[in-house]
């Protein structure tokens, strides 16, 4: 029964720890009709979140209500999404999980410090500015990766022969043209790629911080599992409080019979000339006090056995509460390093 108990416990904290990593629902009041990448933006579901038709798009947008983080989704027509890397689904998720997941830089981030903005078009997932994400499944890291895509840079144009006064065969000019990049009219997908590879140095860079921040990860599961800890030694210590509060309360009727025994001896002993040695008999002398199934001498070594019980019991339930308060003040120090 306690290791049912105990059990129950640590699960229970497992899965609170784990839910930390959910969105339960989508219930952000903020409205949200434009965006970078989608236009004509409305509040959209969990289902067509998972099934996006070709051309729309599906952005997850993060709150701050009262300082609670709280979710919505909204469906509308896809823009330019070419400057954003298409994440895969591993096979270990289904599209509706990691739409209910939140998505993090990097491992050991904290619960509530997921990206802001998430996009899905029903087969990958998109984060500005990231090339790789994690996500959590019942507690567990995983990690969404960038899918390959195929180069669209066309075949080398032969080099064209110019007059050397002709202002468009610049080598400057040429040399842009050759890069893709638009001088002359919008430059939004410039900027885009530009954009793209900006964020490809700052992954990189990360990529140094990434390398010490599993310091972070273990120090948050190492925070988790001493909650877990606290929580089923504070289980043990209160099982321990009941059979101490059991043993006393057997402590306590049998001195009550202990104390009417003594009233007993005194009044027989009170008319003896010698009423102390008298006294000294009855308690001392095997079965000179004696009742149905018990004697005077068993009925002192049931108070001391009892008592000790208690003590033991108490004993126990000191130590597993000590155990709690060193874990959880551990485990918040963890949390809040």
């Amino acid at each position: 029964m306690k290791r049912s108990i105990l059990l129950a416990i640590c699960l229970s904290a497992a899965a609170a720890f784990a839910g930390a990593y959910d969105i339960s629902d989508f219930t952000a009041k903020d409205e949200v009709s434009t965006d970078n990448y989608a236009t004509n933006l409305s509040t959209a579901t969990l289902d067509d979140a998972t099934s996006v038709p070709a051309g729309s798009i599906v952005l997850r947008q993060k709150f701050a209500e009262s300082g609670i983080n709280v979710y919505q989704l909204y469906k509308g027509q896809a823009n330019d999404i070419s400057s954003m890397t298409a994440l895969s689904i591993p096979t270990s998720m289904s599209y509706s999980e990691v739409v209910k997941a939140k998505l993090y830089k990097r491992r050991g981030t904290m619960p509530g410090d997921d990206v802001e903005k998430v996009y899905f078009d029903g087969k990958y997932v998109y984060v500005p500015g990231l090339s790789s994400a994690v996500a959590y499944v019942n507690g567990a890291p995983v990690d969404l990766t960038g899918e390959e895509k195929a180069s669209t840079k066309s075949a080398s144009a032969p080099k064209a022969e110019c007059d050397e006064f002709d202002v468009s065969c610049d080598e400057d000019i040429l040399a842009a043209k050759n890069s893709n990049y638009d001088v002359s009219g919008d430059l939004n997908s410039t900027n885009a790629r530009a954009d793209a590879r900006d964020y490809s140095a700052s992954a990189a860079a990360q990529d140094v911080t990434d390398r010490f921040g599993i310091a972070d990860e273990v120090r948050f599961w190492s925070a988790v599992a001493l909650s877990a800890v606290a929580a089923g030694s504070a289980v043990m210590g209160v099982v321990q409080q009941m059979k101490s509060s059991e043993a006393n309360d057997a402590l306590k009727e049998l001195q009550s019979v202990s104390k009417a025994v003594d009233d007993k001896i005194n009044i027989a002993c009170s008319d003896k000339p010698n009423t102390a040695k008298c006294i000294e008999y009855y308690k001392t002398q095997p079965n000179a006090y004696t009742a149905p199934g018990w004697t005077y001498q068993n009925l002192q070594s049931r108070i001391k056995t009892d008592k000790d019980t208690k003590d033991s019991y108490a004993m126990a339930r000191n130590l597993w509460f000590g155990v709690t308060a060193v874990s959880l003040t551990t485990a918040i120090v963890l949390f809040a390093w």
